[in-house]
């Protein structure tokens, strides 16, 4: 077996927004996790809250992070995050630098989601289709709930406000002024590589016409939603993956931001369906290989 990806410290994935471990056999880190184990790594996919603020889910990730280094006797942690699990790494490595070792955003809302933005606008909370749009989501969330079969822990709290807002560009700014760490001083560039003694790391992709909508995605429902969820950004307009602009997703050192993929593809979602072009393990891989070069 290669040790390509064997880093010093485990990798610990975390999901985003309606985010799991494993829904009866279909993992959300569809065989990214294997194919890091093969090269020599240990992966933990954790669970966090699926719907709720930055701050709780990063509160949960690290009362996980304790329990891994207890499991594992590391004495840090890479946490991997896609989507808002970018966040909630950001937040776990802001309050404890000595347990984290690096954070990697994986097409994380980092400067706030667009699409997040035209919900808060026309589907407010308080109208009958932000209520609606309430109840579809907890009725996912109760769905998924009942087909979890990777996590056994304590129920977790539900806070679809909060998760929301959460990933608004209001939301998101407020997040920054309080965990500043990793993210650039001017608008698409890269941020520090490195602070209080934490690795920052990024990358992101682009819905890219002849690719992202060619090969298996043709089967993918996933894209064609993020494709209709691409119409309601203005700023990064066809400068996006469907749900995360491609600047505002930048963090430390940006190792691209443009790869042809969707928001779901980039962590290989939906079962593997991905665009023309497209390695989203590879990437995963190849990352692992870089924060072993480091000494992480």
């Amino acid at each position: 077996m290669s040790q390509g990806s064997a880093t010093r410290y485990p990798l610990v994935l975390v999901p985003g927004m309606l985010g799991f471990i494993r829904l009866v056999f279909y993992s959300y880190w569809y065989g990214i996790a294997e194919a890091l184990r093969r090269d020599g790594a240990t992966v933990i996919a954790v669970q966090v809250s699926p719907l709720h603020s930055s701050e709780v889910r990063g509160e949960q990730l690290l009362a996980r992070i304790e329990e891994i280094l207890r499991e594992t006797g590391a004495a840090r942690v890479n946490l991997i995050g896609h989507s808002q699990g970018a966040l909630t790494a950001r937040y776990a490595a802001a309050m404890r630098p000595d347990l984290v070792a690096s954070v990697t955003s994986v097409a994380g809302p980092n400067h706030g989601s667009e699409l997040a933005d035209h919900i808060h606008t026309h589907y407010p909370a308080d109208s009958a289709k932000g209520r609606l749009l309430a109840f579809f989501l907890r009725l996912i969330g109760a769905v998924m709930g009942l087909l979890d079969t990777g996590y056994r822990g304590p129920k977790l709290p539900v806070d679809i406000h909060a998760g929301h807002e959460s990933l608004t560009t209001a939301g998101v700014t407020l997040f920054n002024q309080r965990y500043p760490q990793g993210l650039p001083e001017t608008w698409g560039g890269h941020g520090p590589e490195e602070v209080n003694g934490v690795r920052y790391y990024s990358w992101s992709g682009t819905l890219q016409p002849g690719k992202t909508d060619r090969g298996r995605n043709l089967l993918d429902g996933t894209n064609r939603s993020c494709r209709l969820f691409a119409t309601t950004f203005v700023r990064e307009a066809g400068q996006c993956d469907g749900m995360v602009g491609r600047y505002s997703s930048h963090l430390g050192t940006v190792i691209g931001d443009a790869y042809p993929l969707d928001h779901f593809d980039i962590v290989n979602q939906s079962v593997g369906l991905v665009g023309k072009g497209a390695e989203p393990i590879r990437l995963f891989v190849e990352h692992a290989g870089r924060l072993k070069a480091a000494g992480l």
